[in-house]
């Protein structure tokens, strides 16, 4: 593909297939140009440097995996429970392939440890979650305090699963919808 016909998205899903693969030490221009098969010239008339492809992956990424699906999960409207459900086959489903798949987001948050703008990120994206699966356990009944306990289970229940390497996504889904089922059940309230 050559330099005009590149996109700044070509890019973008390159580096983020890098980090799931290496972490961020593996997000070089270098690299990813070798990956899409153009010169590293190309890096550069989309991005001024690195950390401008950084910046905009985070920006990316928190427009893209969190923005995006909440916006997709409440356009399919419904009762609170079917968008609930719409949410976990969201998350887990294959919006993600093309810079990585869901090793792509256990990366971000290695990453978020040794780097202050991907931890901004990544709490921000966190929050927006948070708040979110919250009001949406709200919806279903549980009361404010319980749906926040709630929502940060569910919410660590994805990373850990995410952490552990777990790329059988229907499973995942499967397993979210559970553990959602059971907290939202009468006896656990």
């Amino acid at each position: 593909m050559s330099r005009d016909r590149m996109t700044p998205e070509d890019w973008i899903a390159a580096a983020f297939r890098r980090l799931g693969q290496g972490g961020i030490a593996a997000v070089r221009a270098e690299a990813i140009a070798r990956d899409l098969g153009v010169s590293k010239g190309s890096f550069y008339w989309h991005f001024k440097d690195l950390p401008d492809l950084k910046a905009r992956m985070l920006a990316h990424w928190l427009d893209q995996a969190t923005a995006r699906i909440l916006a997709l999960t409440e356009a399919g409207r419904g009762d609170p429970a079917a968008r609930l459900s719409r949410l976990m086959e969201l998350a887990t489903g294959d919006l993600a392939e093309p810079y990585g798949g869901l090793s792509t987001e256990a990366a971000i948050r290695d990453w978020a440890r040794t780097d202050p703008v991907a931890a901004a990120a990544q709490a921000e994206a966190d929050r927006a979650r948070g708040a979110y699966l919250e009001a949406l356990l709200e919806d279903l009944g549980l009361a404010p305090p319980r749906a926040g306990q709630a929502a940060r289970l569910i919410l660590m229940a994805y990373t850990g699963a995410v952490h552990r390497g777990i790329t059988d996504r229907a499973q995942l889904a499967g397993d979210l919808a559970v553990l959602a089922a059971a907290l939202l059940s009468p006896s656990v309230r």
